[in-house]
């Protein structure tokens, strides 16, 4: 009689097939391990670093742009003077457009009057006739004239509407920390201060001034 069953697997034949198991367990362990990216937290490789941060974007962004108004800024008597002669130019040459209207720098030296809401009357010597000019200190800081006035900060930029917005208000905090930390705002009427900064000519007669370096004299 004739017995007929399952050939036994030779030891072997059991030793070739739990090396190939092995490797290719170990293959696919190194294919993991080449994939995977070790992330350390607060790194900048953090998803939550990549995140957008309005005020980590002001302080990378703030002394070039007061460096840029700083280096560009007129007398505020010249740029009149400037923008009788031809508005255009004076706009080229001392600012931009941004959106509906011109964004400008100006320099100016003046007396402080009266004030509400941190924002302030200044009264220029050289400017008896000139536009009434008025210099927002904060504690709030509204506006997106620092944001706009180098050109390069654009809509493009950012995921929406939010973030764009979001931007100019961390540049604003960033200068407000830098250039107005600790003003006596309650002592500034009749101080005289120097300013250097940029306003949006809605109204060419009157000028609200965001400053990017804010001196009070001795």
């Amino acid at each position: 009689m004739t017995v007929t069953g399952t050939t036994p697997i030779s030891g072997s034949k059991q030793s070739r097939r739990r090396v190939i198991v092995a490797v290719v367990v170990a293959a696919l362990i190194g294919a993991i391990a080449i994939d995977t990216k070790v992330v350390q937290i607060g790194s900048e490789t953090d998803l939550r670093q990549q995140a957008f941060d309005p005020d980590r974007f002001g302080q990378s962004e703030f002394p070039r742009i007061r460096d840029f108004v700083a280096g560009r800024a007129p007398d505020a008597a010249d740029l009149v003077a400037a923008l009788d002669a031809d508005r255009d130019a004076a706009i080229a040459d001392y600012g931009r457009v941004a959106g509906a209207f011109p964004v400008l720098t100006a320099r100016l030296t003046g007396v402080v009057g009266d004030g509400s809401s941190g924002i302030f009357e200044i009264a220029v010597d050289d400017l008896p006739d000139g536009p009434q000019i008025r210099v927002q200190t904060g504690p709030a800081i509204n506006g997106t004239e620092l944001r706009d006035i180098t050109g390069d900060i654009e809509f493009g930029n950012f995921t929406n509407q939010i973030e764009y917005q979001n931007a100019g208000a961390g540049i604003n905090r960033a200068m407000a920390a830098e250039a107005l930390s600790g003003l006596d705002r309650d002592a500034l009427p009749g101080q005289t201060v120097t300013v250097t900064g940029v306003f949006t000519m809605i109204n060419p007669a009157s000028w609200l001034i965001t400053p990017v370096t804010f001196e009070v004299a001795p």
